[in-house]
């Protein structure tokens, strides 16, 4: 596959998964804010309006407004322009299943900064899901992307390493 091809790919996957996010956030927005939660399967999965103004699990949600912007917004920003030059200088040498890997994370992590930026650091969060009291936090659909890109990129790097001689201890 081409180097040309592989930007491409990358760039529609992003695309649809930032068009995904945006739109299941939206729903949110329209059909769950300022309602009772939504619960499906005896309660394993629930569905309910957040907004976080911090990271994952709300963390850095007391920062002031000025260190979040540059801790959430502006160095999230870098490392995503950082992930977009690494991938037009390696497209080379990545396959098919790296570039979705860093389109999803890519995804996941611009469309949590659009809502940083555009929605003053308030990140629209929906989702929850677990077993009676063993439950996830509130999360969205650009955080699911950011997960199963980074599961995916340490399961194709782990493959590539060669098996360490454990003779060589």
């Amino acid at each position: 596959m081409s180097p040309r091809f592989k930007i491409i790919l990358f760039c529609l996957v992003s695309v649809a998964f930032i068009g995904c996010d945006r739109y299941t956030k939206q729903l949110a927005k329209t059909h769950l804010m300022n309602r009772p939660e939504i619960s499906y399967f005896h309660h394993t999965i629930v569905l309910e309006y957040a907004e976080n103004t911090g990271a994952a699990l709300s963390l850095g949600d007391n920062l002031s407004k000025t260190v979040s912007f540059w801790a959430l917004s502006m160095m999230p920003l870098a490392l995503m322009i950082g992930l977009l030059v690494y991938l037009v200088k390696k497209a080379n040498e990545l396959n098919r299943a790296k570039i979705i890997c860093l389109a999803l994370i890519f995804a996941g992590g611009t469309g949590n900064l659009i809502d940083r930026i555009f929605f003053d650091r308030h990140v629209t969060d929906f989702m929850n899901v677990g077993i009676q009291n063993l439950r996830t936090g509130i999360f969205n659909v650009a955080d699911m992307c950011i997960t199963a890109g980074a599961i995916g990129l340490v399961l194709f790097f782990r493959k590539e390493q060669p098996a360490k001689d454990l003779k060589t201890f």
